[in-house]
């Protein structure tokens, strides 16, 4: 098997993973508000809401301290291993990066990050978790 496909491939498996984060964040805060109205129970669970609130917190922190998030310094560190294809060539690769990757300066990132992340955090309060050990 060629060295640059198995590079390749884990940078496309890395991919999906990072647009898994993404999904748990964005579809788990439409969950949480959704399933706050419908009273959903799960969306109380104590451990799924400090995954999410420290997840989007973490990426808010990237942010601020100017760091690129690592999932995608790991993806590229591997796309240039396997011979510098950055998207090229591959489908998944091309449309999910189109989804993760857009041009905006820094303090666009900042913004929406630190914005998004008050309003988890706020729903942290208005759509009460049940308390840890709790059930």
């Amino acid at each position: 098997m060629e060295t640059g496909f198995i590079y390749r491939l884990a940078a496309d498996m890395l991919l999906v993973l990072h647009v898994l984060v993404v999904a748990f964040i964005v579809l788990g805060f439409i969950a949480i508000l959704v399933g706050g109205v419908l009273a959903w129970p799960w969306v109380r669970h104590p451990w799924f809401r400090l995954a999410h609130v420290v997840a989007i917190g973490v990426i808010a922190l990237f942010a601020w301290a100017g760091v690129v998030c690592p999932l995608t310094t790991w993806e590229m560190a591997l796309r240039a291993k396997a011979g510098g294809a950055v998207y090229q060539g591959a489908f998944i690769a091309h449309w999910l990066g189109t989804l993760l990757y857009y041009d905006a300066p820094a303090w666009v990132f900042v913004a929406v990050y630190s914005g998004f992340g008050a309003i988890v955090l706020a729903s942290w309060f208005i759509i009460r978790p049940r308390r840890f050990g709790g059930d």
